[in-house]
């Protein structure tokens, strides 16, 4: 298999076993490098099936306090492309696509050409960029049909009737659906709004919808799952790192995590 389809073969094998896939997202160097490799093998041995790397950036408008402060200590370690890079790579080895979630300026700071092309060079299957908007991709668009990368871009509850065909045609591998307005971070319940966005999909595209922010819990991802393609958690898998007293710990309770996670989607 080429390592660019890997998302598709995902989501055909998910769709066979009539579940949701489980995404698990990490910044890439938190809480170092090495851990944060360790960090992704222990999701992945917990059951998840595809890992978002997080390109750490000072300025992250759509992240919540938890993922800032684990940016936050990434950047402070010095965390550049050439190590996101390294952990897509170790990712992929994993055998799970390797998704990287960032933000424009760092993808341009790059070049654009040149990102997309390390990226599927490196085993990586796609990015998430949820600060680009459809009018402004043209580079980017070039770019990833030429590598063969996946472009995933985010819609919310907000999105227009008149926009959200504009904005999912042009997305491939899966659709980011935010589940709210606001930033990330667990939250008590999944929005409201998620279920009634998915479904707004699903009338103008045929392409997977996985939700993102606020499922932290097994419930709460059996509740995505009964109506999503996907489902991410992010929040939920750092708080377990920073909130512990050593990385072996920590370890133990993100692959607890993602088995309790991965029991709520096949449920």
């Amino acid at each position: 298999m080429t390592l660019s389809n890997s998302l598709d073969l995902l989501f055909e094998k998910t769709r066979s076993e009539n579940r949701a896939a489980l995404i698990g997202y990490l910044p890439a160097g938190f809480p170092t490098k090495e851990e944060c490799i360790a960090g992704i093998q222990a999701m992945v041995n917990g059951g998840v099936d595809a890992v978002e790397i997080g390109f750490p950036y000072s300025d992250p408008v759509m992240d919540g306090p938890v993922i800032q402060a684990a940016a936050d200590l990434a950047l402070s370690n010095g965390t550049n492309a050439s190590d996101v890079f390294d952990i897509v790579e170790a990712t992929s080895k994993m055998g799970v696509p390797a998704i990287v979630m960032t933000y424009w300026n760092p993808i341009e700071r790059y070049g654009v050409d040149k990102f997309a092309e390390e990226l599927v060079r490196r085993g990586g299957a796609g990015v998430i960029t949820p600060d680009l908007t459809i009018e402004e991709s043209q580079p980017w668009e070039n770019a990833t049909q030429s590598s063969g990368a996946h472009r995933i871009y985010v819609v919310a509850p907000s999105t227009t009737e008149n926009r959200l065909p504009l904005v999912t045609q042009q997305c491939s591998g899966f659709i980011y659906a935010a589940s709210l307005m606001g930033v990330t971070g667990t939250r008590t319940a999944v929005s409201g709004n998620a279920k009634e966005l998915v479904a707004r999909i699903r009338q103008v595209s045929s392409t997977p919808v996985a939700v993102g922010l606020g499922v932290s819990n097994r419930d709460q991802a059996h509740e995505v799952a009964s109506y999503a393609d996907g489902v991410i958690v992010g929040s939920a898998f750092i708080r377990q790192l920073q909130e512990s007293s050593s990385i072996h710990e920590g370890l133990e309770k993100v692959e607890a995590l993602a088995r309790s996670l991965s029991e709520g989607v096949r449920r």
